[in-house]
């Protein structure tokens, strides 16, 4: 009996490790389990990283958010430059990372056919009461923009009516301006500076310092001492400014220049204004100062007697250097040939002293617009020539 007990126990040895064995084994599976489980986790969430990385993951998901809920929209025009020309300013909104979580990102582009821009064939008029209506073209950009439709107000009829096609009628003397909006766009608008003046029988308003409107030129005007041509205004040798007029450097053509020096950025170049507005008193003093250097004879071929500079309109300036050795500069060439894109033109240039008055200057652009801009390049003519005037000293 005590063999038999003995061979039973010897025998219960091998189930008892098929046992253990069979234990472990469930014991490592259900680890393998929780570890799959738990790598299926999201590692990013918060709950499962540090304070210090949650922050940082926390922080640069919100950036995301907030960059992706850029909109961009289009207000209307805030500032007009001294000759009438409107902008169209353009906003950034950046919504905040909170309210992008709850609201889906909007396109950074208006809607397929909206109306985006405004333009027009001139920004400012002068009328006599009983004057013939005069009508800018307006021009509404995308071209592909389905509804083009135009609505028209002034902000005093009492001295100027506007029609639904824009035809703008002199009613009495005095200053208004005449908007054009655009109907599917009501943010984008256009602005017409016009001045009304008695008839043409009453007495005649004051004349620049220096010339007359010719006789029969119903396309100059002089309005307080300074001369418009077609809506332009003009500063040369035969039109002079007062000298108490001060209006600092135009912000439309400052932001055009803005506009224009970022496009040269991605062509690899450097633009900077080195000479913007300079007053009646900074201009004589220069004057005088290059009259006692070189003489008068060689001053006047490059520098403006006072009252008769660009710069003093505000609307012109002279990029990076303004001398000779500027004119053979990739720069040079590259506002030569792209700054009309932006509203500018070469004032001065190469072979036209004798119509301009003044001896080439590639560093030297006036601001007219885009529209006036495109036009005088495309003519291939100086201000002057387009215009028929002349820039001649009375003396």
């Amino acid at each position: 009996m005590a063999v038999q007990n003995q061979r039973k126990k010897k025998q219960s040895v091998p189930v008892v490790m098929f046992g253990v064995l069979a234990l472990a084994l469930i014991a490592l599976g259900t680890a393998i389990w929780m570890l799959v489980r738990l790598g299926k986790s999201d590692p990013a969430a918060p709950g499962n990283m540090t304070p210090q990385v949650a922050e940082q993951t926390l922080s640069s998901s919100a950036t995301e958010v907030t960059t992706t809920a850029s909109t961009v929209s289009t207000l209307p025009a805030d500032s007009t430059a001294a000759d009438g020309s409107a902008t169209v300013t353009t906003a950034v909104t950046t919504t905040s990372a909170a309210a992008a979580a709850s609201a889906p990102a909007t396109s950074v582009t208006a809607a397929p056919g909206t109306v985006t821009g405004i333009s027009l064939t001139f920004y400012s008029t002068a009328l006599h009461v009983g004057d013939k209506p005069v009508m800018p073209i307006v021009t509404m950009t995308p071209a592909s923009a389905a509804n083009k439709q135009e609505i028209w107000q002034s902000s005093n009829k009492a001295v100027a009516t506007v029609d639904s096609l824009g035809s703008i009628t002199p009613v009495g003397p005095g200053d208004c301006v005449v908007t054009v909006t655009s109907v599917s766009n009501p943010s984008v608008s256009a602005e017409v500076k016009v001045t009304v003046l008695g008839s043409t029988t009453q007495t005649p308003q004051t004349q620049p310092s220096s010339g007359t409107a010719p006789a029969g030129r119903s396309d100059i005007q002089v309005i307080n001492g300074i001369t418009y041509v077609q809506g332009i205004l003009i500063a040369n040798k035969t039109y002079g400014l007062p000298a108490d007029y001060n209006p600092g450097l135009d912000p439309t053509a400052q932001a055009a220049f803005n506009e224009m020096a970022a496009a040269a950025a991605k062509d690899g170049l450097s633009l900077a204004i080195c000479s913007g507005f300079r007053s009646y008193d900074f201009q004589n003093t220069l004057y005088n100062n290059y009259c006692n250097r070189d003489g008068k004879a060689a001053a006047d071929r490059f520098s403006a007697r006072p009252g008769h500079s660009e710069h003093q309109t505000g609307l012109a300036m002279d990029i990076n250097y303004a001398g000779d050795s500027f004119n053979n500069t990739p720069e040079a060439k590259w506002i030569a040939e792209n700054c009309w894109k932006y509203g500018f033109i070469l004032r001065y240039p190469e072979g036209k002293e004798a119509i301009t008055g003044y001896k080439y200057e590639s560093w030297h652009v006036r601001y007219l617009g885009k529209d006036w801009a495109k036009t005088i390049y495309d003519s291939g003519l100086t201000l002057e020539e387009y215009l028929n005037i002349d820039s001649k000293y009375a003396e």
